[in-house]
């Protein structure tokens, strides 16, 4: 095992001091864009204030035929379009892939100092972050980049869902974790086609009046098949101190059930999602942002509880304690850190 103060040791030399704490920066909605295409590259202009991150796609949806083109798109990307305070990701090729060498070569010694986060598709465990960890710092050095930068997971199969802990921890650069369901679905021998999203088949049934009432009418509930996988992969992040997000919801029509599905993920504790469709964006933005009620509440709770937030009160009939002011606190801080980037959500909080 290695000596926890080599976490804190550029692994090149010449490569930048490694975090010691994942700074915290709004990420609501990872808005994916293929940058082998030129319609889509000439909308970000646009779309760049009104997402939290911009992230440039070199994996899948991306043919074997434009994955250079998407490369050398990507570094045009990093070096003309002003960003603003927007981030801008990259989600590398696998691993295993032919391509995955020269995506971080390239990316990290042409526009390092532009990227904040490389996605890694497909972990299985630490030993793929130790890999691009330690390939990260040469290129770092290499390149002349500043900040070290930082690395995302993807949770797509069962191999890393078993190991996501470790996944969690592996490094210092770590990020966050996002949920690939559609992968993982396929990895685990699941029997749903659906890219995220609940199935109809996977419910329960209400008991029958009587035993002979068995073929009788019965209420029936939609249940989510991915509660356990988010809620464990939460777990693993806020353990290591870094961020958890749902990712895609494929079906671009039904924005009921996506807004849904993001609403799952954000009360289970994630803090953003993936859109992939500019229909995704709003609703990412409205899910991942605390509800003003919410915010006037937990406001409410803390001026009556003061700063320590110690003993307990009854406000409106309800008890509020020390875990209570927590949890408000938890809504506040977001609130607040929302309103320090959005001005419509900062005068609806009154911050």
């Amino acid at each position: 095992m290695r000596s926890p103060k080599d976490f804190f040791r550029p692994l090149a030399v010449g490569a930048p001091e490694p975090l010691r704490e994942i700074p915290w920066r709004p990420s609501r909605m990872i808005h994916f864009f293929d940058p082998s295409n030129p319609k889509m590259v000439s909308k970000l202009p646009d779309l760049a204030p009104k997402v939290d991150v911009l992230l440039g796609n070199l994996e899948d949806a991306v043919q074997a035929s434009n994955k250079e083109a998407a490369r050398a798109g990507l570094v045009e990307v990093a070096r003309t379009v002003d960003m603003g305070d927007t981030q801008l990701w990259t989600r590398i090729n696998a691993l295993d892939s032919p391509w995955v060498l020269d995506d971080l070569t390239t990316l990290v010694t042409e526009v390092g100092n532009s990227l904040d986060v490389i996605m890694v598709p497909k972990v299985e465990g630490p030993e793929d972050i130790h890999y691009v960890d330690r390939l990260l710092a040469q290129l770092e050095a290499k390149g002349g980049v500043t900040r070290p930068l930082q690395v995302h997971a993807i949770l797509e199969t069962a191999a890393g869902m078993a190991r996501v802990e470790e996944i969690a921890q592996a490094s210092p650069r770590m990020q966050g974790i996002s949920l690939g369901p559609a992968d993982l679905a396929a990895d685990r021998r699941m029997k749903t086609t659906r890219v995220g999203g609940g199935h109809p088949g996977y419910l329960v049934r209400q008991d029958p009046a009587s035993p002979e009432d068995i073929q009788g009418e019965r209420a029936t509930y939609q249940q989510d098949l991915w509660h356990y996988t988010v809620a464990r992969m939460v777990d693993a992040c806020v353990q290591a101190g870094i961020y958890p997000y749902y990712g895609p919801f494929g079906d671009i029509k039904d924005v009921v059930a996506c807004e849904d599905q993001f609403r799952n993920a954000y009360l289970l504790g994630c803090v953003g999602t993936w859109t992939l469709h500019p229909v995704q964006v709003d609703i990412a933005k409205k899910v991942f942002s605390p509800a003003v009620a919410d915010v006037q509440w937990a406001q409410k709770v803390v001026d009556a509880m003061g700063e320590d937030g110690r003993g307990a009160v009854m406000i409106d009939g309800k008890m509020q304690d020390d875990a209570t002011f927590k949890q408000c606190k938890v809504v506040l801080k977001l609130a607040q850190d929302l309103s320090a980037r959005d001005p419509e959500l900062k005068a609806a909080y009154g911050l």
